[in-house]
């Protein structure tokens, strides 16, 4: 097991595939300010696992049930 086994960071690929997404989606996202926060370490592109948790809690949709009244 080599160091990267335990970081929380993924790469694009990863990411993608955390989100089961195309890479070519994530960066499209990415490019127009609409994805998940990611860094830049150097030239590499990354995402923590956190941001991409929270990223796709705030874009949950569907509705709340309302409780159904009773009687009339």
């Amino acid at each position: 097991m080599g160091i990267d086994d335990k970081s929380p960071y993924l790469n694009e690929v990863e990411a993608a595939k955390f989100l089961r997404i195309t890479p070519k989606t994530l960066r499209n996202m990415r490019w127009r300010d609409q994805g998940p926060t990611y860094r830049k370490h150097g030239s590499r592109v990354l995402y923590h696992i956190r941001d991409l948790r929270n990223w796709s809690s705030a874009n949950a949709l569907g509705c709340e049930r309302s409780p159904v009244p009773t009687g009339a």
